[in-house]
């Protein structure tokens, strides 16, 4: 009998739209599920007549593979990944590959890929980006892991991934476990693309007094322009949708947020590389306030917002907000970049910023023809320090700054909240202060504990304190870095 190309295990809808984009492909492949129930009634349902075959037992399933094997995971990330790796490597031999496109973190495919190396075995971290629609015709895809694995696999994965002209979203992005922390990032670059998208909306609904059918048509314009993108897109789409009476179902539904951890794992590691990564940090945040609703309520009754009428120049002020959306996303992109960058450095990566660009362009939920622009500046200056620095990104923030400081005072002005926005506008005034007050603040810290500070007029490195009391003496604490 003929042996599978690859075997993919987890039929949850990633994994069973995953099965049939590569069988549309060309490709054999062998499927296992926990449950077999489930394998039968895939295999009878939207798998039947497909080359496609099902295994009731795990031995089964791997000796249905054609050499070297090439295993896919596509199963709940944490200990469930381990658990199959587990109970695979019995069957598996040196060079067999393990691949998990789940959403784990990347410390857990670090250390999967070394364990399996000694046992002689392959893993890579696959980063998979799209969501149903994607993992059924395109998705983005991100491996990372033990690079002797990529040749392998890299016909299957560039196949059904989404394409950019002729180029394939998917790209070797590095060892161990780069791939799941660039998935990582654009789960966090979303975050904060969905929390401005957001903060837009309510500035036109609340600010500007637009109606749901009038937003839905300038989400619409502007996904004509530089805004355009997926989340643009659905947005338009969303505002149209009607319920049941006639009203728009946007405003039925409830105003508490979820989230899967992605974006908080993100904050946490650009926390522990001191990158300030604010926008996504508050757009997190702004998911964890929403989710306080029975507090928001009462508190909206004590403590009343303030009532103000919007501006009278609509049309004006419309062009503001865009401005403000288009000029905060840009930041969030530099922002993410930054982290790629320190975490290559901290990690020994070597990222091809414009490749992940790339991969980010077509088939995942942040495609956008704005990620067209970001892949050019990286191909222009591989070395590019920020996103921010490059010359077309330049102009684009200095001509969108003055809207975009208007939206952010009409939002403060009527007590609308726009964190994301406004930390974006506070981290571009910071980033090109060529002094801000981190002076006094380390007066401060060696007033209180001695914890020293360097002087202007001193080489960098030489550190001083001053007996700011005049009983502390010479006796100063030690120096860290964030």
């Amino acid at each position: 009998m003929e042996q599978a190309d690859i075997g993919l295990i987890g039929l949850a809808v990633m994994g069973q739209n995953l099965a049939l984009n590569l069988n549309d492909h060309g490709f054999k492949v062998a499927v296992y599920n926990r449950t077999y129930a489930k394998t039968k009634a895939f295999l009878a349902g939207t798998a039947a007549g497909t080359q496609i075959i099902g295994s009731e037992s795990l031995a089964d399933f791997v000796a249905s593979l054609a050499k070297p094997r090439k295993i896919l995971l596509m199963v709940r990330a944490g200990e469930v990944v381990d658990k199959f790796i587990d109970a695979l490597v019995p069957h598996l031999e040196a060079g067999d590959i393990i691949l998990d496109g789940g959403n784990s973190r990347y410390v857990d495919s670090n250390r999967r890929t070394r364990t399996l190396a000694e046992k002689g075995l392959l893993f890579l971290g696959v980063g998979i980006s799209g969501g149903e629609e994607g993992a059924r015709h395109g998705p983005s895809i991100m491996p990372g892991g033990n690079k002797k694995a990529w040749p392998a696999v890299k016909p299957l994965l560039q196949a059904i991934t989404a394409k950019v002209g002729d180029e394939p979203c998917c790209q070797w992005v590095g060892e161990d476990g780069a791939g799941h922390y660039v998935k990582m990032v654009h789960n966090g670059i979303e975050y904060g693309d969905m929390q401005l998208i957001c903060e837009a909306y309510q500035l036109l609904r609340e600010g500007l007094g637009l109606s749901a059918d009038e937003i839905a048509k300038v989400f619409a314009e502007w996904n004509d322009g530089v805004l355009n993108s997926y989340l643009i897109e659905i947005t338009a789409n969303i505002l149209t949708q009607r319920d049941e009476d006639g009203s728009p179902l946007v405003d039925k539904i409830l105003d508490t947020a979820g989230q899967k951890g992605t974006g908080k794992w993100t904050g946490i590691d650009a926390l522990d590389l001191g990158v300030p990564l604010t926008l996504i940090g508050e757009a997190v945040f702004a998911r964890c306030l929403s989710a306080r609703k029975d507090e928001r309520v009462a508190a909206a009754k004590a403590l009343p917002r303030v009532q103000g009428n919007g501006p009278k120049h609509r049309a004006s002020y419309i062009t503001h907000v865009r401005d403000a959306l288009y000029a905060a996303k840009i930041v969030s992109y530099a922002q993410g970049f930054m982290l790629l960058a320190e975490a290559a450095n901290e990690y020994g990566w070597k990222l091809h910023y414009g490749n992940i660009a790339l991969m980010w362009r077509g088939g995942c939920i942040i495609r956008s023809r704005f990620l067209g622009d970001i892949k050019k500046a990286y191909e222009q200056n591989p070395a590019l320090e920020n996103l921010l620095l490059d010359d077309f990104f330049k102009g684009e923030m200095l001509a969108a700054e003055a809207g975009w400081r208007k939206a952010a005072m009409l939002g403060i002005e009527l007590g609308i909240p726009t964190p994301a926005m406004t930390s974006a506008l506070a981290f571009f005034d910071g980033y090109r202060s060529a002094t801000v007050p981190a002076n006094l603040l380390q007066a401060q810290r060696d007033y209180f504990g001695a914890h020293t500070y360097e002087r202007v007029d001193a080489p960098r490195g030489e550190f001083f304190h001053t007996d700011w009391i005049g009983s502390g003496g010479d006796i100063s604490s030690g120096q860290y870095d964030a």
